[in-house]
């Protein structure tokens, strides 16, 4: 007899239920999230296992991959449609949850969500730390401007490297302010200090990576926009056409249709969401910042005219997506012009 499990994993304890073809339940447990202890529940002879689902969280591409390299068969499955399928319970309990992943996966009902490779996950990883060390340096500058402000003392605008030089021009015969902010100036250069060390990495991983390298032929994207989706999508093959790229990251409008009413909305904002941030900002200088004409900012220029400047940099977004898939997976580079000649605005 075929038998199916679900997991409810925590931080420290995942909830085990397995169940048969007919939707008995014939065992739960508690054991702590941890690959070998899964492991250990799950291998035992008398237990025919067809499928294991677990939620997609903080810890499934661990244990997913532990699991996995154990040959015990693993499903990701989607967050969103797991919470769907379980609100129809009464009560909320990890029990009640692992039991509703094992149905979950005995009917066939699920969603799976591709578990990514482990270069991915560590290039994913950088990108993390470095906006994460960014945001924080930044959050320190907003900070002392804020306190400076309280006293009169105005910073105005100044860049990154001018910073700490007005800061300390401003606070010249304040002694008692200088005690005070000194020691966040110090904490702000070594921020930005260490995202220099990421930044330099992030940038020998991309000149080491062809696939990078092409992705930047296209104006408006960077070596962090390249490498932010190589590590996203992680393997081009699992889509089945470039245009299914749009709606993964949630760059494509909700459609609510019922009966004879039918509403398009705003874009889904469902995926991945510092890709999609990355593919606005890339949108964005392409459009502002690039001088040089292409048959896709002509493309984009005409939305913008029609509809507005922003829908023309979501749509280009979208679109931007779309390319650099395909020159992914076909191997070419961005093509300026559609005709071969140079193109004009």
């Amino acid at each position: 007899m075929n038998h199916y499990v679900g997991l409810d994993v925590s931080v420290k304890e995942t909830s085990v239920c397995i169940v048969d073809e007919a939707g008995t339940v014939c065992k739960e447990v508690k054991v702590t999230s941890h690959p070998d202890d899964l492991i250990a529940v799950l291998s035992n002879s008398g237990w025919r296992l067809v499928r294991i689902g677990l939620e997609a969280g903080p810890l499934s591409q661990w244990l997913f991959e532990g699991l996995a390299n154990a040959g015990l068969p693993a499903v990701c499955i989607e967050t969103r449609h797991t919470k769907a399928f379980l609100k129809a319970t009464v009560n909320k309990t990890d029990r009640n949850d692992a039991r509703g992943i094992a149905q979950m996966m005995r009917v066939n009902l699920f969603r799976p969500v591709h578990v990514k490779t482990v270069s991915s996950q560590q290039r994913r990883a950088l990108l993390t730390a470095r906006k994460l060390i960014s945001n924080k340096a930044r959050d320190i500058e907003n900070d002392i401007r804020g306190l400076l402000r309280n006293f009169g003392l105005k910073v105005g605008v100044i860049g990154r490297i001018g910073f700490a030089a007005r800061i300390r021009e401003l606070l010249e015969g304040v002694p008692e302010l200088q005690h005070i902010i000194e020691p966040l100036l110090e904490a702000r250069q070594q921020l930005w200090e260490t995202f220099t060390t990421l930044h330099r990495r992030l940038l020998s991983i991309v000149r080491d990576d062809a696939t990078c390298r092409r992705l930047m032929t296209i104006p408006g994207v960077g070596p962090v926009v390249a490498l932010g989706f190589v590590s996203t999508i992680d393997i081009p093959g699992r889509f089945k056409n470039s245009k299914a790229v749009g709606p993964a990251l949630g760059l494509t409008p909700v459609l609510n249709q019922s009966g004879e009413s039918s509403r398009v909305g705003r874009v889904s904002l469902c995926g991945d969401e510092m890709m999609r941030t990355l593919l606005y900002e890339a949108a964005q200088v392409m459009l502002t910042v690039v001088r040089k004409w292409s048959w896709l900012k002509a493309w984009a220029m005409n939305i913008a005219k029609r509809r507005g400047h922003q829908k023309a940099i979501v749509a280009l977004a979208r679109r931007l997506a779309v390319i650099m898939h395909r020159i992914w997976s076909d191997g070419t580079e961005f093509q300026w012009s559609k005709s071969g000649r140079p193109a004009k605005p």
